[in-house]
């Protein structure tokens, strides 16, 4: 147990693009995920977690600042997070912790903070404010790369293409192979954080409690892994493909899946590859999902690296863990790879906490709707904060104390951007503003309703009877009431949870009564 009159530790692992069904304790029929499982034994795995956006920085703005797209409006990679909005370091930092961030936060830094020649205006991959950064790594990867030449490893090709199979005379092929790349198993990116984490690690007293966070990019493409995870699953093996007869179909379905699948490109996933992702052909689907399973049992295993350190350090009694991801991955689903969308593929993400201090729930899940809003104010929980009350999320604490919290969601909610502000893409190709390139959802337990804006058609499944999300009965008649049932649920949802930062207060003639918060101020 915690040290009595401390503070728990706390280590928050977020591992990029993790679907949430990919894990042997999730009762995944081929992934084998031995040590995210043995955490789950000792805490609580949450089944229907679900990000609140994509793709990686309007993600991680949910998970961040505990706030919905609709507040923090972090739209896309390189919307700025407005410095007003507080956040997971800050917070812990106000409560006496130094975070400590191994890898990347992808915060694009409000320019209205900054000069306007700062070089951090170029790129949307800053680091969340209130973060100490132990070890960075963008998408350039350079301190690995630097790392791999130190020892031996040829580097030269740098990021993406060390990515490439190793030995293959031709990487631009068609087919998708197994081959491994130039680095080994004790040499990836996760590997490399691993250890930087770990002598860090061993740099901490017994005085102090600490904050660290790993930012893993796996299971994200692209999709190659070393030696033996290359070859440790079979392509054969797993779960049918949800999706219609052919991409054709998919894509007539909804005019945004057209235009979505018309811009996935191969190269995205497997660098040199050639051609659009919809039309690889099912081997090709297979091999990649044989890979990122590979990538998925790659990053388990150094998390039992990490489960071993942190018991050899004697903190493994003394340590808040949280594992989970930022968004999922689609997987060849509705013949598409990465994220975004609306589909559950791009948004159920894993989530396991485990909290040394309460057993009562330990080894037991939850099948409970829980959102990445909600890691935020949990941790405030179980470290004794109060959660403020304009953050969107909730606490998961009664969870971890096995009771029922009371009036709990009866569904997930999701947003997802696609505007291109720079680029204007998305805009020409449905002549619509940039305001109106995005969607809303609510997901039930039987049904999942999309609202889009700029006048697209909504969509209304009912997962009951179509898990696939395949049948839109959106203009069924017989579906009407439901479609409308949900639209006013999702318009109550929004109308709940607009910012309430200052709409919690009220001026009266004795002062301020209610709530104000203060961001980062606090």
């Amino acid at each position: 147990m915690t040290k009595k009159g401390t503070r728990p530790n706390i280590l928050l692992i977020s591992c990029d693009q993790w679907r949430g069904d990919c894990l042997s304790a999730a009762g995944h029929k081929v992934v084998r995920t031995p040590n995210a499982d043995a955490l789950a034994a000792e805490g609580v795995l949450f089944r229907r977690h679900y990000g609140g956006a994509a793709p990686c920085s309007p993600a991680r703005a949910c998970l961040y600042t505990g706030l919905y797209q609709m507040n923090n409006r972090v739209c896309r990679n390189g919307t700025p997070l407005d410095a007003r909005h507080g956040n997971i370091a800050l917070s812990s930092r106000g409560l006496g912790y130094d975070p400590t961030l191994f890898g990347y936060t992808d915060v694009a830094l409000d320019p209205r903070t900054l000069a306007p020649g700062d070089p951090a205006l170029r790129s949307y991959e800053g680091v969340l404010p209130g973060f100490t950064v132990r070890q960075f790594l963008p998408e350039h990867q350079k301190p690995w790369l630097s790392w791999l030449k130190l020892r031996g490893v040829d580097a030269s090709a740098g990021s993406p293409d060390i990515h490439r199979p190793a030995g293959e005379a031709d990487s631009t092929s068609r087919v998708v192979t197994s081959a491994p790349p130039v680095y080994s198993k004790d040499e990836t990116p996760t590997a490399f954080l691993t250890g930087e984490f770990l002598r860090w690690l061993g740099e901490q007293g017994g005085d102090a409690p600490w904050f660290a966070h790993l930012s893993f990019i796996s299971p994200h493409p692209p999709f190659i892994v070393p030696e033996p995870y290359n070859t440790m699953y079979d392509p054969a093996d797993g779960p049918a493909f949800r999706r219609a007869g052919s991409w054709q179909v998919e894509a007539e379905s909804h005019p945004y899946l057209a235009y979505d699948m018309g811009r996935q490109q191969r190269i995205n996933f497997r660098p040199g590859a050639k051609g659009k992702v919809c039309d690889w052909g099912d081997d090709n689907f297979r091999r990649i999902r044989a890979l990122y399973y590979g990538m998925i049992s790659e990053v388990d295993a150094q998390l039992g690296r990490i489960w071993r350190a942190v018991k050899a350090a004697d903190a493994w009694n003394d340590t808040i863990i949280v594992l989970t991801s930022d968004h999922a991955e689609m997987m060849g689903d509705h013949f598409m790879l990465g994220k975004g969308g609306f589909f559950d593929g791009s948004y159920n993400i894993p989530l396991i906490v485990r909290d040394p201090r309460r057993g009562k729930a330990a080894g037991t899940s939850v099948d409970r709707f829980t959102e990445a809003v909600d890691i935020l104010p949990t941790l405030l929980d179980l470290l004794d904060q109060d959660p403020p009350p304009h953050l969107d999320g909730r606490s998961l604490k009664p969870f971890l104390d096995n009771e029922a919290p009371r009036d709990w969601r009866d569904g997930a909610h999701w947003e997802f951007d696609f505007r291109s502000i720079a680029e204007g893409e998305a805009e020409r190709h449905f002549g619509i503003a940039s305001r109106q390139c995005n969607l809303a959802v609510i997901r039930t337990e039987r049904f999942k309703y999309v609202h889009f804006g700029g006048g697209l058609p909504p969509l209304l499944f009912d997962l009951e009877s179509d898990a696939g999300e395949l049948n839109n009965l959106a203009a069924n008649p017989a579906y009407l009431s439901i479609r409308l049932e949900l639209a006013e649920k999702l318009l109550a949802w929004r109308a709940e949870h607009l910012d309430q930062s200052l709409a919690l207060a009220e001026l009266t003639e004795d002062g301020v009564a209610g709530y104000v918060s203060r961001g980062v101020l606090q």
